[in-house]
């Protein structure tokens, strides 16, 4: 059997999507911005599951927008209904179709981590040869990236290993704390970063200064010609001082 990698994915709709980056961005330049990074995400993700031999599956909400999604992704995806509920009971039970398939592991990421690259994964997937669960955080307190071996398919699922709120500083430090409590072998991979805030675009455009290969030419491209990177020595809060 093969491993599975995962994108969870959703519909690229105005007001559906990066709502956090409006303002400044509109809801459309947010929604133009999301299709960038998942079409990116993709196409990346599609060479990292050829190299490693894992079966490409993208995890969609709503279910209705799984064809479009799969339709703009690069060949061999299938696609899989995300589930009902908040993001932690949706991984959960794309971490419970994983093991009924009889996976050997799982990596489970985000469609907004555009510097999450195929050595990412490719190490991420080597670590679970030795460790039950693989987690790449992120500057945020979160993760972007989490892998799960078969002990943690097993166990995780049904655990509670992400029956915890997903969208705090200390989403990291819960599910490690998880981790604990269920006996699994726990190994962190260098930190990266997601883009869920308009700040979140100078994690962005330092990665562009230190190597101009990242894998996210789609999303380089919607910033550039949109000209809308944050201006240099200007936080977010001095761009938009509305409520």
């Amino acid at each position: 059997m093969r491993g599975w990698l995962v994108i969870f994915a959703k519909a690229p709709e105005p007001g559906q999507v990066k709502t956090r980056l409006s303002p400044p961005f509109s809801p459309a330049e947010a929604a133009g911005l999301y299709r960038c990074l998942l079409l990116d995400v993709l196409d990346e993700s599609s060479l990292a599951a050829a190299a490693l031999g894992c079966e490409a599956v993208i995890a969609v909400d709503p279910p209705g927008a799984a064809a479009e999604i799969v339709s703009h992704a690069p060949a061999g995806f299938r696609a899989i209904a995300q589930g009902v509920g908040e993001l932690g009971a949706r991984m959960i039970h794309v971490a419970r179709q994983a093991a009924a398939a009889g996976a050997p592991f799982a990596l489970l990421r985000g469609s907004d981590s555009p510097c999450l690259d195929r050595k990412s994964l490719r190490e991420a997937a080597i670590a679970l040869a030795q460790a039950d669960l693989v987690v790449c955080p992120d500057s945020d307190g979160g993760y972007n990236l989490v892998g799960l071996g078969a002990r943690a398919l097993a166990r995780g699922p049904g655990g509670g290993l992400f029956d915890h709120p997903m969208s705090t500083p200390a989403v990291l430090r819960d599910t490690l704390a998880r981790a604990e409590q269920l006996r699994l072998r726990t190994h962190l991979i260098p930190q990266g970063f997601d883009i869920d805030r308009f700040d979140d675009l100078r994690w962005l455009a330092a990665a562009r200064r230190r190597n101009e290969a990242i894998p996210c030419r789609r999303t380089l491209a919607f910033l550039d010609e949109g000209r809308l990177w944050p201006p240099e020595g200007a936080s977010r809060s001095s761009l938009y001082s509305g409520p």
